[in-house]
């Protein structure tokens, strides 16, 4: 009888890159947040903004110097004047580049604390994350949000907020300098002001749509291109080079398209600012011109109110610049606060008991477990383990057998039943216990970067050299480690690509030896290596399982003779079970599975052409 299953696992997780194109909630809370990561250096940021205002009011006060630089020392020919007013004027000059000094220090530190908080509270968040969760998101986008994301934020909590302050006072200074110097000019300038900002925003946000409409048509393209040149041999195989040609020049259009319209209005913004602020420009000279002749304005401040003019053309153009940026970064922000929000699926329990091992029989009783919201992948399942023994899972792909594994280790719960182990329920130990007591052999090993001793530690990080090595001659993996030029000391590249698979393999084994696991799990890891190699795994995996209890899941059934018991697992569910020789007097799914692949073995032993076939394909 199935027990229906009554809780579903489900998985709530977006990591669609348009998901927040181009319009962002600035009400959601996402700039609150922000703003809270400044919050343990406001000091910083109270002397940055001071650095600020005061650089931005000394680059307002060097057009009142050159106003009486001309009117009261040139047009004057007062040369003691002149020579106290350059002094003054280095003087400023000095305290400015101080003041530079400072602010960009101080933003540059800033900028890099936020990186790093930003990325070690990530990764931090992402280590507690259910295995679910990378399941179900690809690793480029949790790679963009660690990386580009956090970049993107940190650059608009500094530049963006020195250059938003900068632009505010530099205006404000501007205007507060022509009010003081004459006010009917000032007004002629003020009254340009809206219509500049209001152009040059229409005109940032568009190109900015463009030019990301654009990166977004080269990350497909760039996409296509890697699928094409890692996928060649089918390509060519298939003979597709026509049709892929063809889908690559619709993405290389759309890209096209979309950098011409940003460049075409990029090419069309400059000037119209440049023409407003003509405009203003001419009717001050005209006006101005008037003043000077009638005697009321001074050749001076006529070329401080020109100045003015220019100082604010700039600010205006930056304000737009980073309100276009400031966009992609609270959409970078809201995409990594939606990271941090994540909740792990699998989490501690309240009152947990101590564990000192798992030592003891392993249980499930009436499991059921759904991936999403499909169909069930594991039905009613109920088995007991004793302690010691050496148990295989075999049966056709998609039977089941890895999710067994996955929720024994407890990268998963069951959706429905009880796994128990050494007597409990093991939701009633704490997770790091279970998963650093579970020994696993992947069938795709992954090492990491660094050398093989640092890879062997891995298992343990306290181990001793000679413990590492005493490990890696009980998995059979010293002889070959000691071939290489420098030992345990060689580099095994990223991934372990510079290693074959069944030395990884080796590797992988005498890294779970020195863990000293009280239970193994072995997934399909002679699946993929030659007869030979096959053989020093096989010892390896004997020493690994002495004592122990064992899963391993076996594609190929001639490794598993000698186990105590095999489950032969079909959707989700033991349809056979008993040891090699009992299953094989029953001629039910076990015989037929043996039976075909002993003959597939031996047709392939014994005919040439299927040897080097079965060659081909593995290389």
């Amino acid at each position: 009888m199935i027990v229906p299953c009554k809780r579903k696992l489900t998985v709530s997780n977006q990591f669609d890159e348009e998901e927040l194109d181009d319009v962002v909630n600035l009400k959601s809370g996402v700039v609150g947040r922000l703003m809270k990561s400044l919050k343990p250096y406001w000091k910083l940021m109270l002397l940055s903004i001071l650095g600020i205002a005061w650089v931005s009011y000394l680059d307002a006060y060097y057009n009142i110097l050159n106003k009486r630089i001309i009117d009261e020392g040139i047009i004057a020919a007062n040369l003691p004047v002149m020579i106290g007013l350059f002094r003054n004027y280095v003087m400023v000059v000095l305290v400015q580049v101080a003041g530079f000094f400072v602010m960009i220090y101080i933003m540059g530190l800033l900028g890099e604390q936020l990186r790093y908080d930003f990325r070690k509270k990530l990764f931090r968040h992402l280590q507690s994350l259910s295995l679910s969760y990378f399941s179900k998101t690809p690793l480029g986008w949790i790679m963009s949000r660690v990386t580009s994301d956090t970049e993107k934020m940190a650059d608009l909590l500094t530049w963006g907020v020195l250059d938003t302050i900068w632009a505010v006072t530099n205006i404000s200074f501007a205007v507060y300098f022509m009010l003081q110097l004459n006010s009917r000019l000032a007004l002629i300038a003020i009254l340009s002001l809206p219509v500049m900002i209001y152009v040059s925003f229409k005109f940032r946000v568009k190109i900015y749509h463009h030019y990301r409409q654009s990166r977004k048509a080269n990350s497909k393209m760039t996409a296509s291109l890697n699928e094409n040149i890692t996928g060649v041999r089918v390509v060519k195989a298939l003979r597709r080079e026509s049709k892929n040609l063809d889908d690559f020049k619709v993405l290389s259009t759309n890209m096209y398209q979309e950098s011409y319209r940003a460049v075409l209005l990029s090419a069309i913004y400059l000037p119209t600012i440049q023409t407003i602020s003509a405009i203003s420009l001419v009717l001050i000279l005209w006006q101005g011109g008037l003043q000077v002749a009638g005697e009321t304005l001074t050749v001076g401040m006529l070329q401080a109110f020109i100045s003015y003019i220019m100082m604010m053309l700039w600010p205006i153009q930056d304000l737009a610049r980073v309100y276009a940026e400031m966009q992609n970064a609270i959409a970078s922000s809201e995409r990594v606060f939606a990271l941090l929000d994540m909740k792990p699926e699998i989490r501690n329990r309240e009152n947990l008991l101590p564990v000192d091992s798992l030592v003891g029989e392993v249980e499930f009783e009436n499991v059921c477990f759904h991936y999403d919201d499909g169909e069930p992948v594991i039905k009613d399942l109920s088995f007991t383990i004793p302690q010691g023994q050496t148990v295989a899972l075999v049966g056709t792909t998609g039977g089941g057998k890895t999710t067994i594994v996955n929720l024994l280790c407890r990268f998963y719960e069951p959706s429905e039943g009880t796994i128990r182990i050494a007597g409990h329920d093991y939701t009633q130990y704490p997770l790091e216990d279970i998963q650093s007591r579970i020994g696993v052999v992947l069938q795709v090993p992954h090492l990491f970067s660094g050398s093989v001793r640092d890879n062997l530690r891995y298992g343990r990080l306290d181990a001793t050299d000679e413990e590492i090595e005493q490990a890696a001659k009980l998995a059979g993996a010293h002889d070959f480690i000691m071939s290489f030029e420098k030992g345990y000391n060689q580099d095994v590249g990223e991934g372990g690509n510079q290693l074959s698979v069944g030395q990884k393999q080796l590797i992988s084994i005498a890294r779970a030896l020195l863990a000293e696991p009280d239970i193994f799990v072995m997934d399909e890891a002679t699946s993929s290596v030659d007869t030979l190699t096959e053989a020093l795994i096989q010892k390896g995996m004997q020493r690994l399982m002495s004592g122990r209890t064992s899963f391993i899941i076996a594609h190929r059934l001639s490794t598993i003779k000698s186990a105590d018991l095999i489950m032969v697992i079909d959707e989700g569910q033991i349809i056979e079970k008993g040891n090699h020789e009992s299953l094989l007097r029953q001629k039910g799914n076990y015989y037929n599975l043996y039976t075909k692949q002993f003959r597939h073995d031996l047709e392939t032993q014994f005919d040439p052409f299927a040897a080097q076939e079965t060659q081909s394909s593995a290389a």
